[in-house]
């Protein structure tokens, strides 16, 4: 399949009732293929690195590449949204067309959107990514819960009524975070209070619950995870900082399945895509060894 910036590529509509949970899509890509999550951010420095201009037409090229390098290799794969965004609607067009050409090659897609917001907006975004037929629907998105965890709720019900899932965002590893995530909400900070919330969303939940949560790789967290039947989405795998011992590390007591993203890491073997597929592929193996090692 070709993602070049100029026609349309039609989903047909998957009833919910014809598509298994998340938690469970999830649990077998990663058993198939390994946890690592690969970013696709074609960031304006990147798509120069492999040749490219940026606009739509250098933008679908990426994007094709990374699909046919990775689609099928890896368990999950994370579309950065604003680059996609940033070329308009040509490039949202693009961003529909990757999804898309996802469906049903055993890699999920996780975009990361980070939308949050209260009422019907909220609904509205359930609308646009998470319903049946959702024009930008993915496996699974990234949510802000920082307007109230419950202000999700169109959002979770969407997503769980159409076998999507949702990564909340928790922890993450920018120092401006701190000010609200480390805030105290009774006996407990706000992140670790998103953390029960996301736990009490999962319970009993098998083999998994369609809520995760976001942490950030590169410093201790400091979070009980423990209770979380749910995914935990990683990212600062490689060019940020973190290696793949830190992640076996730092999330240890995780009793669901642990995403470990990297993008620049990996997208910089490009634009070859056999170069591309085997960094990422080597990688997995990296965090797989780490994995067994801390275990």
């Amino acid at each position: 399949m070709t993602l070049s910036s100029g026609g349309h590529v039609a989903r047909e509509p998957v009833p919910a009732s014809a598509q298994a949970p998340f938690g469970r899509r999830l649990t077998d890509a990663v058993a198939r293929y390994g946890p690592l999550c690969v970013g696709i951010d074609p960031h304006p420095g990147l798509l120069a690195d492999w040749g490219l201009p940026d606009d739509a037409d250098g933008l679908a090229v990426f994007a094709d590449t990374c699909l046919s390098a990775l689609a099928g290799h890896v368990s999950s794969v994370k579309p950065q949204s604003a680059f996609f965004e940033r070329h308009g609607s040509r490039g949202i067009a693009v961003l529909e067309r990757l999804l898309a050409g996802l469906t049903g090659t055993g890699t999920l897609s996780v975009l990361d959107v980070k939308r949050g917001d209260i009422g019907s907006t909220m609904d509205g975004y359930a609308d646009a990514y998470l319903r049946v037929g959702a024009p930008l629907g993915a496996d699974a998105v990234t949510l802000s819960p920082y307007l109230g965890f419950g202000s999700l709720r169109p959002g979770l019900d969407a997503a769980a009524e159409a076998g999507r899932g949702v990564f909340v965002l928790a922890r993450t590893s920018n120092p401006e975070g701190a000010q609200v995530q480390l805030a105290r909400t009774g006996e407990v900070s706000v992140a670790q209070a998103i953390v029960d919330a996301a736990a009490a969303e999962g319970a009993g939940t098998s083999p998994l619950g369609q809520v995760g949560i976001v942490v950030g790789a590169t410093a201790e967290h400091g979070l009980d995870l423990s209770a979380l039947n749910g995914p935990v989405l990683v990212p600062g795998l490689g060019a940020q900082g973190a290696g793949p011992a830190d992640i076996a590390s730092r999330f240890r007591e995780v009793g669901g399945t642990v995403l470990p993203a990297a993008a620049r890491s990996v997208l910089r073997a490009g634009p070859d895509p056999s170069a591309l597929r085997g960094a990422a592929l080597a990688l997995s193996d990296e965090i797989e060894a780490a994995g067994r090692n801390a275990g």
